[in-house]
């Protein structure tokens, strides 16, 4: 097999290396485009998962690689002139330059042919005369460039400008330091590569670049104004530059990596934030699958096709977590005024891959801190802390989020509901949401969505609250009143959601007359005439909302159902005082909340849920979902219920863990309204987590209780928490402890004979 690697970075260097020892007859040529010392950047971390592939590859470049690394424990924060140290982490670094001669080294000994200073010939000749090409040439490859109708990259560039610089001393842990300029925040990290360097980022938004000057800098003068504002970290030594610039971090994601016998890796696949230190650890991973892939199977498009099975979703799980922490470094002069303690927390769990139980183990004393700074009584995970909302105190911060059962009959809840409600009620959660209910028979979804428009209904859903409020004393129950707009008459959603029903359809209504998607019913545009009596049908329906007992209304203004509809510039073209500004979209869902509030008793709270984007250009994104927040909470909703989408059909959500959460983030500090965040929040440890670093204030879970209706209490129980927060009904006391299961370990011999 002869084999070409573009690049001679890490990747594929490693690459080459790898393929050479596990085939020695294969020939393998590497083309560099710089000389064989000259490298951009100073130093490399990689994790101990990426070293124990290594070891396990090519114990002769492990073995070299310990000799020169670096390692420490300690993360420091400093923030307002406090310093937060957080220990247990592990780091591992050597120099890039160092990194690269030992894989010049180990490639050399193997007989792999180094090219140096020498441009690869083209992609095109390169697949004629070789059996495999890896294109290891970076963020800018010329080779995914040209063939990018089959790769489909697309790439995406982000708010802030940083800088790759050198100190001549070590850093005792990772640091990361933050100053407060008089032209915005920037910020410093910084960690040891060798005994006597550290690798240093300046980073700061575009805006407080060119506020600053930077953009006027020569390269010089940038390094030494960088010096000197984070000179108390760099105790007042210099900076060093090796040919740095100030840049703006791409982010590069490809639909495909391979076609013919061309394939991706490293920065020329994918690229993850530095601030999660990934760049050369998913290059390295990438060489170890690509080589492991081709020893596996019998011949290069096989092997290519499980290459990019197996490392997609990994790189894929990757960069979320860089995005979301490159994006909290975006958004750092949101968190300024947060708790010292907290802030510390907040930065250390940006990228959800470090939580508050992980966090606990790798440094309890730390963590115990952050509890008590939060407000945990001894003992108490954060979920289990009291929230108060208007005149309605939660005993817990976990929240049953609405999730429609199209089960009702002529919309009138029945068993299952009371059943459904119920056992989520004894379940443990401190507020457990209806589904959505409809406020009119034209309004409904389905024809089994519940509905609040008939004393009837009224009647059935009083036995639900008297149940909840009799058995399961101290779990509060709300309502979620909403119109389905253009998204009605549609079937059952287990027979087809958002599909029209095939006969007795009703006539739709909304802010403009769109259709959902091709094939949905197109709905009239609502008349001045018909708005006010769609508005006291929502007064109506709170008003029996009330005298059903319920102890929270939300109203629902998401997911492209009515009110949802007038907010986004998607769906709303109306051309009266009803559409056109950001102003006017919300004049009507703000007329409807002004109503029900109106009629639903004083002390008791309300909450607007909102799509804080409709992940589609040009509609609601993160900056308008703000302002959208804003009117409510000046308007007296108590609480912001943060979710996504769902908005337009042709939507394109960047599904993840807890996705949604930055949204809710975003509004919660920017507007200083409590907030609930939802969206794929799966595991008890994910809720103490969003708390504790203040991202929100309450939690709402839907599938997960569905899979397990005491979903609450055996997280307490998993926690070893008995108090207030978690009451187990008296007559489920007895199933507080896991049951005993069959003994699994087996006696051990009191004897070894040998012969």
């Amino acid at each position: 097999m002869r084999v070409a690697v573009i690049g001679g970075g890490p990747g594929g260097l490693y690459a080459a290396a790898l393929l050479k020892r596990l085939d020695p007859s294969r020939e393998i040529t590497v083309w560099e485009r710089n000389a064989p010392d000259e490298t951009f950047g100073f130093g490399v971390v990689l994790s101990d998962e990426t070293l124990g592939g290594i070891e396990h590859a090519d114990p002769v470049v492990y073995e070299a690689l310990q000799r020169d690394f670096v390692r420490w424990d300690d993360i420091d924060i400093v923030h307002q002139g406090v310093t937060h140290r957080s220990g247990g982490h592990g780091f591992a670094a050597l120099g890039r330059r160092r990194l690269l001669g030992i894989l010049h080294d180990r490639c050399r000994s193997l007989g792999v042919d180094l090219r140096f200073s020498a441009e690869a010939p083209g992609p095109d000749t390169l697949c004629a005369g070789y059996d495999l090409v890896i294109a290891a040439d970076g963020v800018h490859s010329t080779t995914r460039a040209g063939y990018a109708d089959a790769f489909r990259p697309r790439v995406s560039e982000h708010r802030c400008r940083y800088i790759w610089l050198a100190a001549d001393f070590p850093f005792d842990a990772f640091r990361f330091e933050i100053a407060e300029t008089e032209h915005g925040v920037m910020q410093l990290h910084g960690y040891p590569y060798a005994a006597d360097a550290s690798t240093v980022i300046v980073e700061m938004r575009e805006e407080v670049w060119r506020a600053a000057g930077f953009d006027e800098l020569g390269a010089h003068e940038s390094v030494e104004r960088c010096a000197k504002i984070f000179a108390d970290a760099l105790r007042g030594r210099p900076l060093h530059s090796n040919n740095s610039a100030w840049t703006t971090f791409r982010t590069v994601v490809n639909d495909r990596w391979s076609h013919g016998n061309v394939v991706l890796l490293g920065d020329a696949a994918h690229t993850a934030h530095f601030s999660i230190g990934s760049g050369t650890k998913l290059a390295v991973e990438d060489a170890l699958a690509l080589a492991a892939c081709l020893a596996e199977h019998p011949d290069v498009p096989s092997a290519l096709a499980a290459y990019e099975e197996e490392r997609k979703p990994v790189v894929a799980s990757t960069q979320r977590a860089a995005r979301a922490s490159l994006e909290w470094f975006e958004n750092l002069g949101l968190y300024l005024g947060r708790p010292p303690r907290q802030f510390a927390f907040n930065l250390l769990t940006r990228s959800r891959r470090v939580t508050h139980d992980n966090l606990r183990l790798r440094d309890a004393r730390f963590t115990e801190a952050v509890e008590r700074e939060f407000g945990c009584p001894p003992g108490t995970p954060p979920m289990f802390t009291p929230f108060r909302l208007r005149g309605l105190t939660l005993r817990n911060r976990v929240v049953v989020s609405p999730m429609d059962m199209y089960s009702a009959h002529e919309g009138v809840p029945g068993d299952l509901h009371l059943v459904h409600l119920g056992a989520r009620a004894l379940g443990g959660a401190g507020l457990v949401m209806t589904e959505m209910v409809c406020v009119s028979e034209e309004g409904r979804i389905t024809p089994g969505c519940t509905g609040l428009y008939t004393g009837r209904q009224a009647e059935a859903w009083r036995r639900v609250t008297d149940f909840v409020h009799t058995q399961a004393p101290g779990t509060a129950i709300g309502v979620q009143l909403g119109h389905s707009g253009r998204k009605g008459s549609t079937k059952l959603m287990w027979e087809g959601m958002d599909e029209p029903l095939p006969r007795g359809n009703w006539p739709l209504v909304a802010a403009s007359p769109l259709p959902y998607k091709p094939g949905s019913q197109t709905p009239r545009q609502l008349s001045r005439a018909q708005l006010t009596d769609i508005r006291e049908q929502f007064t109506a329906a709170a008003w029996r909302a009330a005298r059903a007992g319920f102890d929270l209304l939300e109203l629902h203004c998401a997911h492209g159902y009515l009110l949802s509809g007038f907010l986004s510039p998607l769906t709303n073209h109306r051309t009266d005082a009803y559409g056109g500004s950001p102003e006017r979209r919300l004049r009507f869902p703000l007329e409807v909340f002004d109503a029900v509030r109106a009629v639903w008793p004083a002390e008791r709270p309300m909450t607007v849920r909102i799509s804080a984007t409709d992940w589609a250009e040009g509609g609601t994104d993160a900056e308008s979902a703000v302002g959208i927040a804003r009117a409510f909470a000046a308007h007296g909703a108590d609480a912001i219920d943060v979710s996504t989408g769902q908005v337009v059909a042709e939507e394109q959500p960047e599904f993840g863990r807890s996705y949604q959460t930055p949204f809710a983030d975003r509004i919660r500090h920017e507007v200083g309204v409590p907030v609930i965040a939802v969206g794929a929040i799966s595991s008890w440890d994910d809720v103490n987590s969003l708390l504790l670093a203040g991202r929100t204030d309450l939690c709402a879970l839907g599938r997960p209780h569905l899979y397990d209706p005491h979903w609450t209490l055996h997280a307490a129980a998993e926690q070893g928490y008995d108090g207030p927060g978690a009451v187990w009904p008296a007559p489920y006391r007895a199933g507080s402890r896991p049951p005993r299961t069959g003994r699994t370990d087996a006696p051990k011999p009191r004897l070894s004979l040998d012969g």
